[in-house]
């Protein structure tokens, strides 16, 4: 246990200055260490779900030296990444895929004729995720050579939902089982002689009997061996049993009971302790430096939405468990009665919004853009297809720092387009969030979509009640210039006016407009800037493969076929972790970056004149 207790204060050390989620890995220690003594890696393969348990595994796979660039620039990745090393059999940043990709590496290990052993370790609320289920539905039908680990520590990001969680908790608070069983073993273990063979016998009717009392019956069904539950703290128990399940055939499952945050010397592991940020006192968690500056949007948007539910009782809020990531915390708290927590479970969630529609409920899913990807064909199918008002916040659009390319937002924009009578917003301040918010919350006539950044509200928000509704379809001339005009997005339209103030400076005179509607765009106002421009450039925080630039030379080229347009936003490649400031610098998207992109379709203008 000495190893144990040395990786745990490595990693509260070492995160304390990196940040990071914390708090799955200090639950998995042993887990770890018994899993890397037990099975051959890498030549075995294992699994980690999510990525957020991750941690310690990086730890003892040679990787202690680099934490230190953990979720920085050209360091350590805070989730499993193929590339990163050997060890790392699959790479995920989103939750339920183990299952799924370990048994089909099973499946490709069978094929080719090859011999290793396969282990997928879920767990952090995913067994909440219906991939979860789907995968142990296929691998358990199965014969093949398959372990699953559930490391369940009654936690995802926040506590867990859902019957699931309460048939598994079950186990550990029932006395008569645990009593039993506790009995059996002292019997089975002790007794002398030929009553030992007894104690075999009773050892085998406690498997009977755990069946109509644990867990275990429902993963027999679905065709896993079962084995648990077991103390995922006691490293013994640990080794003993990966080493009698490694040598067995067919899918088993391994039920293990864990502490998340176990050994945080701030205490109990709470909803925070799930990750920290970078700069922090490892004895209790507090930022050493204070947080300067305006309420993020996630803040302002919450806070917002708890005032529009106080004016209107047909609102009702769905969340993925993220209340605190998606700021509807204080929904839930002022209205318990109107707030869903589904789990990991996106598409539910956007399906279950499609049936409350209909009974002329105003579901707001509140989700971050890049979990919303898990739910598409529940918004194409369910809600676009039948023009149910659902309103989609899509929280952490665009580039997002240190969680780097596994939770960036950036395809939202394309996916949400593409879709028929979905309206597709981008706020530009806090201000503007919140009047978009009650602009959706009066549209009737289908899905509206808004997509707001992790980052700071560039302006100080008024209560709700002082914002009035952005007028639907409606774009705003933030400046005007001449000859070039800059369509900007969202986040885009202040740093397109710092640009705007460079280009001035060297006296070129440049149109800024706020799209804030980008479908339906603003008609008029496209066609007024069509008129005296000759050229668009349009500015997005966003894939620039099938972004809002595409649509704009698609529409413009049909109005106005004489305008050269240009899509300038996150180029066609993977964008890695850094500060997002950095982020949005190297794909040319702060101020500087947009004015050399204007200056550079100036100069070959130029030239080709």
């Amino acid at each position: 246990m000495a190893l144990a207790a040395e990786v745990r204060a490595f990693l509260i050390e070492s995160c304390s200055v990196t940040g990071g989620h914390i708090g799955a890995g200090l639950g998995v220690v042993e887990l770890s260490i018994a899993l890397h003594h037990v099975f051959e890696t890498p030549q075995d393969q294992v699994v980690w779900d999510v990525g957020h348990q991750g941690y310690p595994h990086k730890v003892l796979t040679g990787r202690a030296d680099r934490m230190d660039t953990l979720r920085q620039e050209d360091g350590l990745s805070g989730f499993l990444k193929r590339a990163e090393s050997d060890y790392d059999a699959f790479g995920a940043g989103h939750a339920a895929t183990s299952i799924s990709a370990a048994y089909g590496m099973a499946v490709g290990r069978d094929m080719r004729g090859e011999d290793f052993k396969v282990v997928a370790i879920i767990g952090d609320g995913s067994l909440g995720s219906g991939l979860a289920y789907e995968g142990l539905n296929n691998a358990g039908a199965s014969d093949s050579d398959f372990i699953v680990v559930l490391n369940d520590n009654e936690m995802s990001i926040a506590p867990n939902v859902g019957a699931m969680h309460k048939y598994l908790t079950s186990v550990q608070r029932n006395p008569i089982y645990n009593r039993v069983r506790s009995a059996i073993g002292d019997i089975a273990d002790n007794a002398p002689g030929m009553l030992h063979d007894a104690g075999k016998l009773l050892r085998r009717w406690e498997e009977s009997v755990k069946s109509f009392l644990t867990p275990g019956v429902l993963f027999e069904e679905l065709g896993f061996r079962y084995f648990g539950p077991i103390d995922g703290h006691d490293l013994k128990q640990l080794n003993e049993t990966f080493k009698a399940v490694r040598e067995m055939k067919g899918p088993r499952l391994i039920h293990v009971i864990t502490q998340k945050g176990k050994g945080f010397p701030a205490g109990e592991h709470v909803e925070k302790w799930h990750a920290l940020p970078p700069g922090h006192d490892p004895t209790t968690g507090k930022q050493l430096k204070a947080a300067t500056g305006n309420a993020n949007y996630t803040t302002v948007f919450g806070k917002g939405l708890v005032e529009l539910m106080a004016e209107n009782d047909r609102i009702a809020v769905i969340t993925a468990a993220m209340p605190s990531g998606t700021g509807t915390g204080g929904a839930a708290k002022q209205f318990p009665s109107r707030f869903f927590d589904v789990g990991i479970a996106e598409g539910h969630a956007v399906t279950m919004a499609a049936g409350m529609a209909t009974r002329g409920v105003r579901p707001v899913v509140a989700i971050y853009s890049t979990f919303l990807q898990r739910g598409y064909d529940s918004i194409v199918h369910d809600v676009a297809i039948q023009h149910l008002p659902v309103t989609f916040c899509m929280d952490r659009a665009g580039l997002v720092g240190e969680d780097g390319e596994t939770h960036a937002g950036l395809y939202d924009i394309a996916y949400m387009l593409a879709i028929p009578s979905m309206t597709v917003t981008a706020p530009r301040s806090g201000t503007e969030l919140l009047g978009l918010l009650r602009s959706a919350m009066a549209h009737e006539a289908g899905p509206f979509a808004i997509r707001y950044p992790r980052d700071n509200s560039p302006d100080v928000v008024s209560a709700i009640a002082e914002i009035p509704a952005v007028p639907y379809g409606t774009w705003e001339v933030v400046r005007s210039g001449t000859e070039f005009a800059i369509l900007a997005v969202g986040t885009m339209v202040n740093q397109s006016l710092a640009a705007a103030d460079l280009l001035a400076a060297e006296g070129m005179n440049v149109t800024v407009v706020n799209c804030r509607y980008l479908k339906p765009y603003d008609a008029l106002t496209l066609d007024a800037i069509l008129a005296t421009h000759r050229h668009v450039l349009v500015v997005e925080e966003g894939t620039v493969v099938n972004g809002f630039g595409a649509y704009m030379a698609s529409v413009i080229s049909s109005r106005e076929p004489g305008v050269r347009v240009t899509a300038h936003g996150v180029p066609d490649r993977i964008v890695y972790a850094a500060p997002r400031a950095r982020q949005l610098a190297l794909c040319g998207l702060d101020a500087a970056g947009i004015a050399d992109k204007v200056r550079s379709l100036h100069g070959s203008e130029a030239v080709a004149g």
